[in-house]
């Protein structure tokens, strides 16, 4: 075999001046593979109804709101009575009354369904006693606040 001369390795440069401190960003490694999933062991199949699951609502869009007349009495008729509705219109009738809700002291309300005309009623204490004056009159979808006298 032949020999070959080998020349001496050069002397390595000097090292430069220290540079400015640089920080290290440390990069994201590349996600890990997921382990390769064995065939799960098979399991003997056992029928189970079908769960029925809640349906929402539905809700017809732009669809408008109806328009409830809400009717309104300030006044005290004691302890034990109630205030009652007699008249035409949204369900009213001259014969029997509806009674109102107590909301307070001397507050009665009643909320009266939708309705193309006018409403006309007079107020009963315990369905028996007539409000003095007038019959009231209130436009459908208003709200009315009365003081009325017995």
């Amino acid at each position: 075999m032949k020999k070959t001369k080998s020349k001496a390795a050069p002397a390595p440069a000097p090292a430069p001046k220290a540079a400015p401190a640089t920080i290290a960003v440390a990069t994201p490694k590349a996600a890990a593979k997921p382990a390769a999933k064995r065939p799960a062991k098979k399991k003997a199949l056992v029928a189970t109804p079908p769960v029925a699951k809640p349906s929402a609502p539905v809700v017809k869009a732009g669809a408008p709101a109806p328009l409830v007349t809400v009717v309104t009495a300030q006044i005290d008729i004691g302890f034990g009575n109630t205030l009652y509705l007699r008249g035409q219109g949204s369900g009213l009738s001259w014969d029997r009354g509806i009674a109102l809700t107590c909301a307070d002291d001397n507050l009665w309300t009643i909320t009266l369904p939708e309705t193309a005309r006018p409403i006309i009623f007079k107020f009963l204490v315990n369905d028996l006693t007539w409000s003095a004056g007038s019959d009231y009159v209130v436009q459908p979808g208003g709200a009315i606040t009365l003081v009325p006298t017995f």
